[in-house]
């Protein structure tokens, strides 16, 4: 799956998560610090990669346009770091793997119970 982690999350995930086959970037790589939130979801959707955040903006840009694509991967709580969270969200991405191609908010909580919801909002 390709990934893509938000600015607001540390860049160890890219590690984390290349480390067990996905394809992963940090918008770093790609973007401005300060890009807005709209710009990431029009990258992500461009090139087919789901969003990996815990900032509940991209959530609200997805109800606002109503567009089933980019996916997104809400990571609620602490930690977020993939030392202590990496495991939950591997195993949110294979359980939910063919809602996250389609289009879906899956959100995994501080108790890392995983919920989705399919797009569009």
């Amino acid at each position: 799956m390709r990934l893509l982690i938000d600015m607001n999350l540390t860049i160890r995930w890219v590690d984390y998560l290349s480390a067990a086959g996905h394809s992963v970037l940090h918008w770093s790589a790609v973007g401005a610090g300060n890009a807005d939130d709209s710009d990431i979801c029009d990258y992500a959707r461009q090139h087919r990669y789901v969003i990996i955040t815990n900032d509940l903006d991209f959530p609200q840009i997805m109800a606002h346009t109503r567009d089933a694509q980019p996916s997104l991967i809400l990571l609620r709580g602490q930690p977020l770091i993939p030392e202590l969270r990496g495991e939950s969200i591997l195993q949110a991405i294979d359980r939910t793997q063919s809602d996250l191609e389609t289009g879906a908010v899956v959100t995994i909580d501080w108790t890392n119970k995983i919920r989705v919801r399919v797009l569009p909002l």
